[in-house]
């Protein structure tokens, strides 16, 4: 890739824009293992806009999950600020992080780490539950996303029972029952052959249009990368802005 097809992401130096849901200002992440500082990326910048669509591209160990663990609140920056639904991450609790994860955010791994002793129903539920809705209304939604995927025929079944391509429909489920303002996703496909892998992007695409969520996703897969609004690469620690037609 040549570096006219690169230009730098444009974003404010302070506050945060009108319309973000998630936000990533000045961010800096480095791992100290004794003496040893390995820094991942310093002062990247990253405005994520409700519905929109954001493919992260990058070389292996260029920090695409790590950036994608601290945007989920899921690890400490070590500089810079991150935001969920107008939220500065840092300033909240532990517990107040996690209802705001469990609210504001959805998330889709390579794996589908659906619990195995629980139904498909069950597993989409989970979450809904976990915000103190009422069971009935966790189960009605959990059966409204999981026939949208096409598993109205499996709910009942559990992960063991299911195919890989029906698994991670689950999981897509599960990320989108709370109606989350983002989905962030780490290769979800990257563990499918390439037809199911299709069908579920495609699925993911039709989710985020029709509950207007917005998508973060890691991926390896540049063909899928170019059908999303912007593509960005993480390289040499902060976020590039490519051409998508050049992805």
């Amino acid at each position: 890739m040549s570096d006219p097809a690169l230009k730098a992401v444009a974003q404010p130096q302070s506050g945060r824009p009108d319309g973000e849901v998630v936000g990533a200002h000045g961010l800096g992440k480095t791992y100290a293992e004794g003496r040893m500082r390995t820094p991942v990326f310093d002062g990247l910048d990253l405005s994520v806009a409700a519905g929109e669509t954001v493919a992260i591209l990058g070389a292996s160990g260029a920090g695409k999950s790590t950036l994608l663990h601290l945007l989920g609140g899921l690890d400490t920056p070590s500089a810079g600020e991150v935001y969920v639904a107008g939220q500065r991450m840092s300033a909240l609790s532990d517990a107040d992080r996690g209802r705001l994860r469990n609210r504001a955010l959805g998330f889709v791994y390579q794996f589908h780490h659906l619990l195995p002793e629980f139904t498909a129903l069950e597993n989409v539920m989970l979450p809904v539950l976990l915000s103190g809705a009422d069971g009935t209304d966790a189960a009605a939604r959990a059966r409204g996303l999981l026939e949208g995927v096409g598993l109205g025929h499996r709910m009942e079944h559990k992960p063991g029972e299911l195919s890989g391509g029906e698994r991670q429909r689950a999981a897509v489920a599960r990320a989108l029952v709370n109606r989350p303002a983002c989905v962030l996703g780490d290769e979800p496909t990257g563990n499918l052959d390439e037809k199911t892998a299709a069908t579920v992007f495609e699925l993911m695409l039709e989710l985020n249009r029709a509950e207007r969520t917005s998508l973060v996703l890691v991926t390896h897969d540049r063909s899928l990368a170019r059908r999303l609004d912007r593509v960005l690469e993480l390289h040499e620690g902060r976020l590039r802005e490519i051409d998508p037609a050049s992805a």
